[in-house]
């Protein structure tokens, strides 16, 4: 089998098999995630900073250049227990975002 440039795997006798180019097919903003789960927006913003691309985090631009923070379901997952260990701790945040 090959891949061809559209990433379409050739087969044999003629078959065409498309490829998955990317898992994830739906993502949640930054304010729908704070409203699923209770949180203010803000304060999510800052605990989902430490978060990157492995984490299920994903930015998504606008117009302007704006953008906005979104995850995957796995990002709602890591985000719900980085919220459980600041609420246990809620110092750990304050000291992360000081600036130095």
């Amino acid at each position: 089998m090959e891949l061809g440039s559209q990433g379409i795997c050739l087969g044999r006798r003629g078959s065409l098999t498309v490829a998955a180019v990317n898992k994830v097919h739906h993502v949640y903003t930054i304010a729908r995630v704070a409203e699923m789960l209770g949180e203010d927006e803000d304060w999510l913003w800052d605990v989902a900073n430490e978060m990157d691309q492995e984490d299920g985090l994903i930015w998504v631009y606008g117009t302007g250049d704006e953008e906005i923070m979104a995850f995957t379901d796995f990002g709602i997952e890591t985000l719900t227990g980085i919220i459980e260990i600041y609420k246990a701790d809620p110092h750990l945040l304050k000291r992360s975002i000081d600036p130095e």
